[in-house]
């Protein structure tokens, strides 16, 4: 009786050690990401800012650290953040729907659904000549299209359509809708035949007015339908309510001459009448509706016994489609050791940046140091949120530092 009643004690000894050590496992964390969050803002790196990191089913950090500074917001759960290209994903999920329902093929020629890119051109050296080679949807999804985005050193570039987002205009750029968009985009000359080489572009835009004719719905309808109501994404769309906008959260820059707080940068209106909805880059989305895109992902396409993609689908998105840098040259340098897949960055060798941090977490970011990455051997993901440019990579990479030092064996 007297070595049962100690075999009891020994064991509720040992549950008490578990629960002492994780308890102050949770409080290491918790005080080493708030303390990372507040070092951004005293560096002046960011205003105030998010963090979730979600791991075995639950939230094991969500805090939000305030700057306190004059013309910044204070971040709630209602907060509202334009993600800009982690709109990419979004609508990377919504190709992946119609393509298991047999829609379409990768290998398709976009002219199939979009005729106006029947005829493309490129840029060869100071000439400009047609494409030999068809754009195919595979060459939309890796960015091997050959559109491009304009760089801070040069603004104007010729294998940009003109977006005008710095330019007055009554609803969101010079288009209103995703048709006159994809047409621009076909009288556009790219940067090379298309898929030959990796450059980040537009390609998420055009596959939102591929997604409107293949389904006959606008591209907001079907992402309403499709996926922001069956995650329960209450406050993701491309436009806000004047209610919305209230909570819509200031940009910090700090950039040269530039600093502080501003809504005078936002270059897009996000405007209910405009029906130009970049699938690229013109979402807006809150903390805790992404966490919810961001579980779906870490569940393998699952949402609380809702599937939403399969597996299969996830393991095309974070295929290597194409290399990072060096391998690519137009990938994104500080992105060492990571590949391209469907606009995701898959880590492939951690010894290259982020040593602390297991093989084969992938995922994105947006313009205004919106991030997030998820986990699969750990069945995790970190989400971190805030808004200020200029935009850094290392943002996430820190957080990444931090949150795998504490979470080793968790």
């Amino acid at each position: 009786m007297l070595a049962k009643r100690s075999l009891l004690l020994f064991v509720a000894f040992l549950f008490t050690l578990v629960a002492f050590s994780n308890t102050s496992l949770r409080a290491e964390l918790d005080g080493d990401i708030k303390a990372y969050q507040r070092s951004l803002i005293d560096q002046e790196t960011t205003g105030s800012n998010v963090v979730i990191i979600f791991k075995d089913g639950k939230r094991r950090y969500h805090q939000a650290v305030q700057s306190g500074k004059a013309g910044d917001k204070e971040i709630d759960e209602n907060t509202i953040f334009p993600i800009w290209s982690m709109s990419k994903p979004i609508t990377t999920v919504a190709m992946m729907m119609l393509h298991e329902e047999g829609k379409f093929e990768w290998d398709d020629e976009v002219s199939k659904f979009l005729p106006c890119f029947e005829s493309l051109t490129w840029q060869d050296g100071d000439k400009i000549r047609p494409c030999t080679k068809p754009l195919r949807i595979i060459h939309l999804m890796t960015h091997r299209a050959g559109w491009d985005y304009p760089t801070i050193e040069n603004e104007i570039d010729v294998h940009v359509p003109d977006f005008s987002f710095d330019s007055i205009n009554p609803n969101q750029t010079r288009h209103n809708d995703l048709q006159s968009f994809v047409e621009a985009c076909a009288n556009t000359p790219l940067a090379f035949e298309p898929g030959t080489q990796y450059l980040y572009g537009i390609n998420q835009g055009i596959q939102g007015r591929l997604i409107e004719v293949i389904t006959g719905l606008p591209f907001e309808e079907f992402l309403e339908k499709r996926l922001f109501k069956p995650l329960g994404m209450v406050d993701t769309g491309f436009s806000m309510t004047p209610a919305q906008r209230e909570r819509f959260q200031p940009l910090f820059i700090n950039a040269g001459s530039l600093k502080g707080f501003t809504y005078l940068l936002d270059q897009m209106t996000y405007q209910p009448g405009s029906r130009a909805h970049f699938g690229d880059a013109g979402l807006v989305s809150t903390m805790e509706d992404y966490s919810r895109f961001c579980e779906m992902l870490a569940a393998s396409g699952e949402f609380r016994g809702k599937r939403i993609i399969s597996p299969e689908s996830i393991e095309t998105m974070t295929k290597k489609w194409a290399g990072g840098y060096p391998e690519e040259q137009n990938a994104f340098q500080p992105l060492l050791g990571h590949y391209n897949g469907f606009s995701l960055f898959v880590l492939e060798d951690p010894s290259k940046k982020e040593t602390n941090v297991p093989k084969g977490i992938y995922g994105w970011a947006g313009y205004h140091n919106t991030h997030f990455w998820i986990d699969p051997q750990n069945e995790m993901f970190g989400l971190f949120m805030a808004r200020a440019r200029p935009f850094n990579w290392e943002v996430p990479m820190g957080l990444r530092k931090v949150v795998y030092g504490n979470l080793t064996n968790p």
